[in-house]
């Protein structure tokens, strides 16, 4: 299959071996990945800050740049959410564009329902000798409904010790903008999230955002530097799934996420 690669502004420029486990994970299955230079931001940041106007450009953008792809996949359920349910009501004033909209969203796919929805794989030979927690981030779950998906990849990997997180379905607080506009509430709700992930003893705690790994890790960050707050134990470090199932017995992925 000749598969795209969407980064997503966020992996491209803050973290980009994110984007690299999933060219390197859709390779060893045997597929064409390819990443076109001409990608920009989905426009979501615009959209969901009432700027739809200034959305439509990077609405069309992505549109010429995928369109020609049999799938298109991104490692951020946010931004997935965005072309696959945003688009279309931001489209649906441009026949022309609808049209394309409507043929190109549902190729669109988060890493995790490529693997178990289209090619049919949840065991890829990783390996990852630590306990981990998993945060199923609020556009994953509730707008498109990601299920157990990336914890079905996470329980296939061989000595990964996959523990629940409590409250997992709460949101971390990041929610882009948000966090800005409305900080104390974000930071509360910051809070609560950290408690939850220190509650488990886990060594790292896994999503498929990681926008929303950026937010949990700072939050983790600041309490490893304030004794009593159990941020570290000895060290609790934000990662995205794609980088663990990117290893295997051969090349483990014990140094992901900065770790030696």
């Amino acid at each position: 299959m000749r598969i795209a690669l969407f980064v997503t502004c966020v992996n491209d420029l803050v973290f980009p071996g994110t984007g690299r486990a999933v060219v390197e994970i859709l390779e060893r299955l045997g597929h064409t990945v390819e990443f076109p230079a001409e990608q920009s931001c989905c426009g979501q940041m615009h959209a969901n800050s009432g700027y739809r106007a200034e959305a439509m450009p990077l609405v069309r953008r992505f549109v010429d740049t995928f369109a020609e792809y049999e799938a298109v996949v991104a490692p951020s359920g946010s931004c997935v959410a965005m072309v696959r349910e945003s688009y279309p009501r931001l489209a649906a004033d441009d026949p022309g564009l609808a049209e394309r909209v409507a043929e190109l969203a549902p190729r669109t796919y988060e890493l995790s329902e490529l693997l178990v929805d289209v090619l049919g794989v949840t065991d890829l030979g990783a390996s990852f000798p630590h306990r981990v927690t998993y945060h199923p981030t609020c556009h994953g779950l509730r707008m498109l409904r990601l299920g157990d998906r990336p914890l079905r990849l996470l329980r296939a990997v061989r000595d990964l010790e996959l523990v629940e997180l409590p409250g997992a379905e709460e949101c971390c607080g990041f929610g882009g903008t948000f966090a800005v506009k409305n900080a104390g509430v974000s930071g509360a709700m910051l809070a609560d999230k950290c408690d939850s992930v220190c509650s488990t003893g886990a060594r790292f705690v896994a999503a498929a955002d990681n926008s929303c790994l950026a937010h949990i890790g700072g939050g983790l960050s600041r309490r490893s530097d304030r004794p009593g707050t159990g941020g570290d134990q000895p060290g609790v470090r934000a990662v995205h799934y794609a980088e663990i199932l990117a290893g295997t017995v051969r090349t483990p992925a014990s140094t992901v996420g900065g770790t030696k």
